[in-house]
């Protein structure tokens, strides 16, 4: 019975780092969103979560917020994921544990990075301390998939999202475009707002030539407080007009193209990739090179349908507004695990996982 309960409290304790963890959402990124905190005597007595980029992780924030420091040597110490062993942008959080003489150190998951996996755990073990591993280890790993994706699978973690009407189409007939060139909303003003929110929480966005060039959009977080993703914009053969919001430098963007062209040192970087049948997994090993551990996918629909068909994707979210096209653009066909249906006023997000 007792280990069941102590089995208990280190789930409670974990869960309470993931819920730390997600404060660092869109800021910590190629990092990952760490969670940790110290406990002593079934007290909680500091907490943190990882700085954004180039700052503090977790675990040095969570050290630094504890008032009377004598405590740690009788502490336990909780994070998401495994401390980390190597110099970076900040030293090891490993030596740092050690130093402090903090006995028994909690872990929800490995990390795979190639220089701690593993090493940050037996650095510790070696000195003398008790690691317990796995704990809440699926929470963890579904709290750190943008991460874990980029590390296991060499590839960043794929977010498509799209609005639809109910008769099937994400864009009307380019007559209609002709008459009125403003924009055909599908969602109301709520779901708007919260594609601006998720722009926020990733660290790139990705559309299509047809889009950029028939929207016009800004791809940004006007709607929301937050930091702008990376715009990334297929342009296979440069068509898109100059005077585009996506070309006017106010944030980083970076042009996929088959043509030459010259980086101009004004925000906008391009970079020459293959336009073939394998142009999704192009995509995917540029991006990883580029240290871009996720990307959220807006359209149009023959570019989010590559990545379906190519099955380089994580998870789905599609609006359905209540109005009809008739005619117009047809919505990409998408098979996945539905995990959950919302109602947000007229409209319905479905939430898809790829099997």
């Amino acid at each position: 019975m007792f280990y069941f309960c102590e089995v208990k409290i280190h789930e409670k304790y974990m869960l309470r780092c993931i819920q730390l963890g997600k404060n660092g959402l869109g800021n910590t990124a190629p990092n990952p969103m760490v969670g940790s905190i110290i406990v002593h005597n079934n007290k909680i007595i500091g907490e943190g979560h990882t700085s954004p980029y180039g700052g503090s992780h977790a675990e040095v924030n969570a050290i630094n917020s504890v008032t009377d420091t004598s405590l740690l040597k009788e502490a336990t110490i909780y994070v998401t994921l495994e401390p980390c062993s190597h110099y970076g942008k900040t030293p090891p959080c490993a030596d740092l544990i050690l130093q402090k003489q903090i006995k028994t150190v909690v872990v929800g998951t490995l990390d795979p990075h190639e220089k701690v996996a593993g090493k940050g755990i037996k650095r510790l073990k070696d000195a003398g301390c008790t690691v317990i591993t796995s704990v809440l280890e699926e929470k963890c790993k579904e709290h750190h998939k943008r991460f874990l994706t980029f590390h296991v699978k060499k590839r960043p973690y794929i977010i498509l999202k799209w609005a639809e009407t109910i008769d099937g189409f994400i864009a009307p007939d380019n007559s209609l475009r002709k008459e009125n060139p403003e924009p055909f909303w599908i969602t109301n003003p709520y779901s708007r707002q919260l594609v601006h929110k998720w722009r926020s929480e990733e660290q790139a966005i990705l559309v299509g030539t047809n889009t950029a060039i028939q929207d016009n959009p800004k791809l940004d977080t006007r709607n929301w407080k937050g930091k702008n993703p990376i715009r990334i914009v297929l342009d296979k053969d440069l068509k898109i007009n100059k005077d585009s919001f996506l070309l006017d430098s106010s944030i980083k963007t970076i042009i996929f193209t088959e043509k030459t062209s010259v980086n101009t040192g004004l925000n906008i970087n391009y970079h020459n990739i293959i336009f073939d049948e394998n142009l999704a997994k192009h995509i995917c090993n540029t991006l990883y090179q580029l240290n871009i551990n996720s990307v959220i996918i807006e359209g149009g629909s023959k570019t989010l349908q590559t990545f379906i068909d190519s099955k380089l994707w994580d998870e789905a979210r599609i609006f359905k507004g209540k109005n009809n096209f008739n005619s117009g653009t047809k919505a990409p066909i998408i098979k996945g695990t539905k995990l959950q249906t919302t109602q947000i006023d007229t409209d319905q997000l479905i939430l898809l996982k790829n099997d």
